[in-house]
């Protein structure tokens, strides 16, 4: 079993920066890629970024290109999310996720492992 558990969450202003991290515990040797999933309110859970759970690939939603950065902790067995310029219009709940396949999936019902969601709020 792989739990993932994500932490970093809070109220943010428009313009400020935001880290989440995944720490991921149990059977971590099966997870082959990672990656986040959000829900923003009243809308259906989207696929934001992901990666290679060894670090060597990144992909990004084109909502996200160029303004969120993924990357691994090998060490620590966490996976982080940067966030800059923060908009009133990523306020979401953030998922981490993680799957035993080598392509993550973009529609959430295909994805294996799931946190359970930190909050991200962004006033403006």
């Amino acid at each position: 079993q792989v739990m993932l558990l994500e932490t970093g969450g809070g109220l943010l202003q428009t313009g400020d920066s935001l880290t989440l991290s995944c720490t991921a515990s149990g059977r971590t040797s099966d997870i082959y890629t990672a990656g986040w999933f959000r829900q923003l309110p009243g809308a259906a859970r989207e696929f934001v970024a992901g990666i290679r759970w060894d670090g060597s690939r990144a992909f990004y939603a084109e909502s996200a290109e160029g303004r969120f950065t993924i990357s691994r902790d090998n060490a620590k067995n966490t996976m982080n999310l940067q966030m800059n310029s923060l908009k009133p219009e990523y306020t979401a709940v953030y998922y981490c996720v993680g799957d035993q396949s080598g392509a993550l999936s973009s529609n959430p019902r295909y994805v294996q492992y799931w946190g359970q969601g930190t909050q991200v709020t962004v006033s403006s």
